[in-house]
Order: C-alpha cells, then sequence, then structure tokens
C-alpha cells in the first residue's frame, strides 16, 4: 500500500549527506560557451544518470597494502617485455611484410604505458619511441577503461591503439613480480624471422672486403701523453749566411702524436721582424726528399695496374706486398738527444739543453742521466754600474731614488705584504712597548718616564711621556710616529739609510732617537709573549740561543754556579730569589742581556698576574662614558634583553662584547676586556649588573685620578718583567742548562 503523496510521507534525498558540493560543467573556450564536463559527477560527487567515470587510480586501491602512496611504494619500478608486430609494406617488391621488434614497458606507479623501438642502422624508418608514456585505454567496446598489470603476459596478443604487439618475453623482474601477484606467466615465444633483414645480412656479408685497411690505433697514445710536450732550447748554426749568426730556437715535441713544431727567441733590438712560428706543427722527416711529394702521392694502401684498355678499361689489384709504398722516416722521441742535431728541412739545428719535464721523461723511460747543457754562446756581458748621486736633503731618500731610476717617476713601493701579515687584527695590536729613561746629567730629565712603541706593520717608533705629579715637565706626545735613522750615519750619501728595526730593541739596551739616548728598562706582558713565540726573529728571546750561551762556559764555572745556587736555597724548597740569579747571570762573561735574563727568569718561573680593583675599573669606564656623554643605556639594555631569548638575564661574552661594539661603547679595549672577565661567571654575564656598574647617571663612581685613567688609556702595562717575576725554579734552570741535577733534586731523589 503506498502511501499518499502528503507533506511528511515523501522520503528525503538528502538524509545523511555531508557533501553538496556541484561540479563546474559549463565554461568558455575562445570566448564559445560549451560543455567541458562531461565526466564529471553531480551534486555531492554523486554520478550522473547513464554516466560512467573513467577511474583515476591503479589496480590497486588506495590504502591497500602499505599506508604509502603508489608513486613512492613503486617508484623507479618498470615492468619490461619483448614485443614484436607485423607492418605491411605494399609499396615495395623485394618485402611484402616487415617485422619489427620494440620494448613495452609499464610503470607500476602510475599504470603508464611506453612502446620503444630499438634503432638498427641504414634501417630507412623512423625509430625511437613509438608510443609516448601515458595511460592507454583498452580496445572497444572497453574504452572507458585502462590497461593494467593482470592485462600483461607473455605468448598473447595486445591491440595498441590501432596496431597489434605479440608479446614474446620478459625480464627476470618482471616475471617474479607477476609471480607474486598471482598471475600465470607463459613460456616464451620466438620472433618470426624477417625475410627483409635476413637478405641485409647476406649483402652486408658478400660486401666484406677480403683485405680490409690496417687500423692504425691511435687512442692510446692519445690517452697516455695528451698535453705531454718535450721542451728542447736549440739553435741554428747559420754561420754560412751573410751575417753569421746564431739563431735561438725552442723546438717543442708533442708526445700525442709525434709532431714537432719551433718557435725563434727574439731578442730585443735584434733587428730581425718577428714571426709567430719557426715551424709549424708537423711530422718532421729525417731526410729532405729531392721533390716535395704532392698531394696523393703518398697513401696508406697501394694498387698495381694490371690493364689498361681504351675500351674496356683500367684494372688493378691491391699492391699486399707494399712494393711501391713509400716509406719516410719521421723523428721520434727517442732520436732528440742533448748535443744532437735535427735536420729541419736543410737547416742544421742543434739541441743544446731541455726543460724538468723532458729530463724526468728521458730518465725515466730511457734511463739517461747526463743532461749537461751544450755551451753555445757566451755568457752574458755583466751590466755596468749605475752611480746613484748622493742624498741632497729634499724629501724621502727612497723618493729622491725613484726620480733617479726613471725618467716618469712613481712613488716608493712599500712593503704591502708586511703590512697585511703585521697589521693589527682584532685585539692583537702587533706592536712592541718598552718602558725607557733618559740617559742625561740633567737630574729632571733622568725622573721621565717614556714609553716606546714600536709598529711592526710598517717598522715605525713613537714615543710617549707619562706625565708625572708635581714634575714640572708636561707628558704627552714626544715623538711622532715615524721611521727613525740609526745614529752615526752620513747624511748626504748614495746608499739608503739603515733604519732602527724591531731586533734593535730588548729590554737592557741604548736607543739613540733624533741624538738623545733612551735606556729600555722593561716592557709589556704582549711584547714579551710575541717575542718569545716568535723566537725565529727576535735572536735575544730565543730559548735556545740562551742555553748555548750558558752551555759555553767553562766546567769550573759551572760549578761555581751549582754551588752558589744550592746555597741560596738552604732549605730544599728548590726555588730561590730571581734577584739572585739575575746578579749572577749577568756577572758572567757569557755576554748576556738584560733581556735574555728577563726571558730564562719567566721560562722557570710561576709568575702572578697583578690584580686590578674592579671599583677602580668601573671607576675609569664611568669617567670614559661621562666624558664622551654616552647616555644610551635604556637602549643598551632593550638590546641585552631582545637578545636574552631564553629570559635567564645571562648572556655570553661574546654577545655581550658584539653589543657593546656595535653601540660603539667608548671605552678602551683593555678596560673593556677586564670589565668582561671580571663579569664573567664561567661563559656567562649578567648583564643588569654590568650595566648597572658601567651606567654613571643611576650608579656614579667617586672620582679618579688623572695617573689611574692614563693607565687604561694609553693600554700598556708594564709587569711582564722583573717585577711579574717572584721565584726561580732553580732545579728545572740547572737542568735544562747544565744537564746537571741539583741538590734538592737529588734528595727528594
Amino acid at each position: 500500500m503506498a502511501l499518499p503523496f502528503l507533506p511528511g510521507n515523501s522520503p528525503n534525498e538528502r538524509l545523511g549527506k555531508e557533501k553538496f558540493h556541484k561540479s563546474q560543467h559549463f565554461d568558455y573556450s575562445s570566448g564559445v560557451p560549451m560543455l567541458v564536463g562531461s565526466e564529471k559527477p553531480g551534486i555531492g560527487g554523486e554520478h550522473l544518470v547513464g554516466q560512467e567515470i573513467k577511474s583515476k587510480y591503479s589496480v590497486y586501491p588506495i590504502g591497500s597494502g602499505t599506508g604509502l602512496p603508489p608513486w613512492v611504494t613503486f617508484d623507479k619500478q618498470v615492468l619490461c617485455f619483448d614485443a614484436y608486430f607485423q607492418e605491411t609494406v605494399p609499396e615495395a617488391q623485394s618485402e611484402t611484410y616487415r617485422i619489427r621488434k620494440c620494448k613495452i614497458y609499464f610503470f607500476l606507479e602510475d599504470d603508464t604505458i611506453q612502446v620503444v623501438e630499438p634503432e638498427y642502422k641504414n634501417s630507412g624508418i623512423p625509430q625511437g619511441t613509438l608510443i609516448r608514456r601515458h595511460r592507454i585505454p583498452l580496445p572497444p567496446p572497453n574504452e572507458g577503461q585502462f590497461y593494467n598489470l593482470f592485462h600483461f603476459n607473455i605468448n598473447q596478443q595486445m591491440k595498441l591503439y590501432s596496431r597489434t604487439f605479440t608479446v614474446t618475453d620478459c625480464d627476470a623482474f618482471t616475471r617474479n613480480f607477476l609471480t607474486k601477484r598471482g598471475v600465470h606467466v607463459n613460456n616464451p615465444t620466438t620472433v618470426p624471422e624477417d625475410p627483409y633483414s635476413s637478405l641485409r645480412e647476406q649483402l652486408k656479408k658478400s660486401m666484406q672486403p677480403l683485405r680490409p685497411y690496417e687500423r692504425h690505433d691511435t687512442l692510446k697514445q692519445f690517452l697516455d701523453h695528451d698535453r705531454k710536450v718535450l721542451r728542447f732550447y736549440c739553435f741554428w748554426d747559420d754561420s754560412q749566411s751573410i751575417y753569421v749568426d746564431l739563431r735561438e730556437l725552442i723546438l717543442h715535441y708533442f708526445l700525442v702524436d709525434d709532431t714537432i713544431e719551433i718557435r725563434e727567441v727574439i731578442p730585443p733590438n735584434s733587428g730581425r721582424d718577428k714571426v709567430n712560428k719557426f715551424l709549424r706543427r708537423c711530422r718532421l722527416p729525417k731526410h729532405v726528399p729531392a721533390k716535395v711529394k704532392q698531394p696523393g702521392e703518398i697513401t696508406d694502401r697501394t694498387v698495381l695496374n694490371v690493364l689498361t684498355s681504351s675500351t674496356m678499361g683500367n684494372r688493378y689489384i691491391l699492391d699486399s706486398l707494399k712494393t711501391g709504398a713509400v716509406h719516410e722516416e719521421f723523428y721520434k722521441d727517442c732520436d732528440l738527444i742533448i748535443g744532437g742535431e735535427v735536420n729541419v728541412w736543410g737547416r742544421r739545428v742543434i739541441l743544446a739543453d731541455c726543460d724538468d719535464f723532458t729530463k724526468h721523461y728521458y730518465h725515466s723511460k730511457y734511463g739517461i742521466e747526463d743532461f749537461t747543457p751544450l755551451q753555445y754562446k757566451a755568457p752574458p756581458a755583466p751590466k755596468p754600474l749605475r752611480p746613484v748621486p748622493p742624498y741632497n736633503g729634499f724629501g724621502s731618500e727612497e723618493d729622491s731614488l725613484s726620480f733617479c731610476q726613471r725618467l716618469l717617476p712613481k712613488p716608493p713601493r712599500k712593503d704591502f705584504q708586511k703590512f697585511m701579515e703585521k697589521d693589527r687584527y682584532g685585539l692583537d695590536s702587533k706592536v712592541l712597548n718598552f718602558q725607557a729613561k733618559m740617559i742625561t746629567a740633567d737630574p729632571v730629565d733622568r725622573e721621565r718616564v717614556f714609553i716606546i712603541s714600536f709598529y711592526l706593520s710598517d717598522d715605525t717608533i713613537s714615543v710617549f711621556e707619562r706625565p708625572q705629579k708635581n714634575s714640572g715637565v708636561l707628558g704627552g706626545k714626544f715623538l711622532e710616529r715615524g721611521r727613525v735613522k740609526k745614529p752615526g750615519q752620513e747624511l748626504f750619501k748614495s746608499q739608503l739609510s739603515q733604519y732602527f728595526t724591531a731586533q734593535d730593541l730588548y729590554v737592557g739596551g741604548t736607543l739613540c732617537l733624533n741624538s738623545i739616548n733612551f735606556q729600555l728598562l722593561d716592557a709589556d706582558e704582549y711584547t714579551f709573549k710575541y717575542m718569545e713565540q716568535h723566537a725565529e726573529e727576535f735572536p735575544r728571546a730565543n730559548m735556545g740561543i740562551i742555553i748555548s750561551k750558558l752551555r759555553s762556559l767553562s766546567e769550573e764555572k759551572q760549578s761555581e754556579i751549582r754551588k752558589f745556587l744550592t746555597l741560596s736555597d738552604p732549605s730544599n724548597t728548590g726555588f730561590i730569589p730571581f734577584e739572585s740569579i739575575r746578579s749572577l747571570l749577568l756577572g758572567l762573561d757569557c755576554d748576556l742581556s738584560e733581556h735574555e735574563v728577563l726571558v730564562l727568569g719567566r721560562c722557570f718561573s710561576e709568575r702572578k698576574q697583578t690584580q686590578v680593583d674592579v671599583g677602580l675599573m668601573l671607576a675609569v669606564a664611568q669617567d670614559f662614558l661621562k666624558k664622551k656623554a654616552f647616555e644610551e643605556f635604556p637602549k643598551m639594555a632593550r638590546a641585552f634583553m631582545d637578545q636574552d631569548r631564553h629570559k635567564t638575564q645571562r648572556l655570553s661574552t661574546k654577545e655581550i662584547r658584539t653589543i657593546c661594539k656595535a653601540f660603539h661603547l667608548p671605552v678602551p679595549n683593555s678596560l673593556l676586556e677586564g670589565l668582561l672577565s671580571k663579569f664573567a661567571d664561567g661563559d656567562e654575564i649578567d648583564y643588569h649588573a654590568f650595566l648597572a656598574g658601567i651606567n654613571w647617571l643611576e650608579h656614579p663612581a667617586p672620582p679618579v685620578m688623572p695617573e689611574d685613567t692614563l693607565k687604561f688609556e694609553v693600554d700598556v702595562g708594564f709587569d711582564g718583567g722583573g717585577a711579574a717575576v717572584k721565584n726561580i725554579n732553580y732545579s728545572a734552570f740547572l737542568q735544562d742548562a747544565f744537564s746537571l741535577p741539583s741538590n734538592s733534586s737529588d734528595t727528594s731523589a
């Protein structure tokens, strides 16, 4: 019994549906509205009445097998089948059909098929890819479906579009894959014989020559000797000419093809025209023929004239004995030796010398060891000395010399390599600083303290005088930076003057700067370290030279030194004061300077670094910031907080140094590094405490004295010499210097 068609009694088709999208069936093509979505589904993806949707996926549904998609699971996996198809040839008399072999590739990742025909030589037909890679539909009436894996098997026919292919065989991977998928693979079948191909094989065999041409394979010689050239220096003895001179030549022998090239060396102002080549690259015959052969006269094969007739023509046979062949001898590498002659088309060329590669080649291949060059010309006459006029006092000596050497003078060249190697790099200043005093009878000048700085990049010297309270002398710059001449040299002379170098400055030495004598008393820690690290440049900081001077003493002196050091340590601690051994070494007759004694003391002692008060460092830093009116502390705090991503209120020393450099903090590098080391807790710093310490606006520090500020501003601390050396381990000193054990070592043993 049917329900009446009343509201509430008819079924609702939309119940349970979640998708209501509608496909686009109409579109414009070239401005014309047309139906473009005949294969698209209806509302919600449902098929329309009478519509068949072609499958877009492989035979394996999504979700079966592994969870990976097919283009990942079957990536680069291809089934390969051998097949053929028969093609009718109606326009040829020699054949009615042709069997064409091909390869069918089935790609498992997307069920695409590609048909490729191997190319055969001189086939006369276009070969290669017959069907490009794509999904091929099944023949009618199933044209709505595509070929899949289960449509392939051996010994069966497949219709791909208008051609019928017969599958004959497959490879091992394809057979195993089909077997694992449950497909019973048939036995392979043979390909029928192609009559036209058989005919071409017979013609090819009948065209084989009975005596083929001799093949000269030069590939091995090319691979072994490519880009390898022998070079000989030779000359052409042209003594029979009018001018009677020797022509210098360079002979190149190319090992890759045994060819020779000769170039002429034309000296300047010789009056000869410069030619490109003396002999072009070619094979050079040993014997010059009486008549130059015409092109075509020299061939690899010769023939014999058997019959000559005006009616029957000419008849020839191959000269297997080569009775008419022309044999020419060409120069080889074994014919080229130093002192030998080479006949270059009637010119007598003598080999005089060769390069290193040529010597190595002949020594390794022929065992030749004598490569004495042949002297064929007199040694060049020495160039006459050009006297240089003496220096006239105008400008620098180098600049005046350049005016005498060139018509168009150039500025004197500086040692750029030395500048790049020894210029300031980061915190490495490459400047040697020494503390000195003036050698004079004036009691006021004797109390003045100077800092002599030597710049390694350009060998210049500057002198700075430290200000002293109530001394009556103004401190500051004493000598402008520049090169300083050594004393005792004539002013107006032809030779260049000698200037002070880094080796002339050492503790205990005397330095005469512009007729003022200075005594070098001490050096900073960086100077001592640099000279010790570069001991090959500074002999007075070389421990090997210092030890050799001590070992040159007599045995009596060595025993006296050992007794003195032993008596200086009554408690057998192994250490004695540095002043005791310093006075002893300076009194020996072994030419030891003060600097060498300090180097010995630094080597055999444990030096303690002087500690600077943190409050003084912060006060000096605030004084620098206050003088420069630096007030960007809130911006620095925000920069520190932005860099602190983990909100730990701590940053690394490198990050804090980078931010300080970015804000151009007007503080000397030595003071900044000292503050960072004081605030560092391991490798991290509490940036709030660091900012509070240098903030002169919120946390002002007490005023500082000028000498304290100057100490950090000049950045020189003379505590690396005798002031830092307290006690000496004389046991190690005796063992290294004299190879003698001390009493304390004997007792401990």
